[in-house]
């Protein structure tokens, strides 16, 4: 074999491999892009490089596996859904209180649901590898519920908020806890987050005050 011959033998296997390695870098992003869904572009758009992104996002799919997570029991499942209808009882007189029962119980979930439920942003990077389409409503509602804590939520603000926590819940529940209810579908464009229509959403009544002021929740 000649020396051009070598050269082209060389160059037509770097080729090979560097078409081989594009394949296999288009597949893994496509693949992240599937699993992550909205979580990928808000991350994207938030982080400094796509690769940087992109690594962290492989980094939270490696520690979910090692995460030991856990069915419900029907039993246990029977309890939530009744602890989540007691919430939304609640809310007509006590729409902050209600939040934060939400809040609560939906951190109770995640726990027992195998999740860490320390530091509000390790559950949502862990919650992000399998529950990333419905994220976005437990961020709107962690946004609100600091809203809460500081007096300054409406009251159509909170009633929302329950919305959000809802959504979250019921995927991690495994069932809708609202029986014939419409889905409430969340898109990451945010273009208005908390639009809901001019009827409230199933299952979640408006507060008795029809004044959509501002709800004072550190009051007891």
């Amino acid at each position: 074999m000649t020396t051009t011959q070598v050269l082209i033998t060389i160059v037509v296997l770097l080729v090979i491999a560097a078409i081989g390695y594009g394949i296999w870098f288009v597949t893994r992003r496509r693949a992240l892009q599937h699993r992550f869904g909205p979580e990928y572009d808000r991350a994207v758009a938030e982080g400094d490089s796509r690769v940087a992104v992109e690594r962290e996002l492989r980094e939270r799919e490696r520690r979910h596996a090692e995460l030991e997570l856990r069915d419900l029991t029907p039993e246990a499942r029977a309890r939530y859904t009744a602890a989540w209808e007691e919430i939304q009882a609640r809310f007509l007189d006590d729409p902050a209180g209600a939040v934060r029962d939400a809040d609560a119980l939906v951190t109770d979930l995640v726990a027992e649901r195998g999740y860490p439920s320390g530091e509000y942003e390790e559950q949502v990077a862990h919650l992000s590898v399998e529950h990333a389409r419905t994220l976005g409503h437990y961020r709107d509602a962690h946004e609100i519920s600091q809203l809460s804590d500081r007096g300054e939520a409406t009251t159509e603000q909170l009633r929302q908020a329950v919305v959000h926590y809802r959504t979250l819940f019921s995927d991690l529940l495994g069932t809708d806890v609202t029986p014939g209810a419409a889905a409430t579908t969340h898109t990451d464009t945010h273009t208005d987050p908390h639009d809901a229509g001019d009827e409230p959403p199933a299952a979640v009544p408006a507060q008795r005050d029809p004044e959509d002021v501002a709800h004072d929740s550190r009051r007891s």
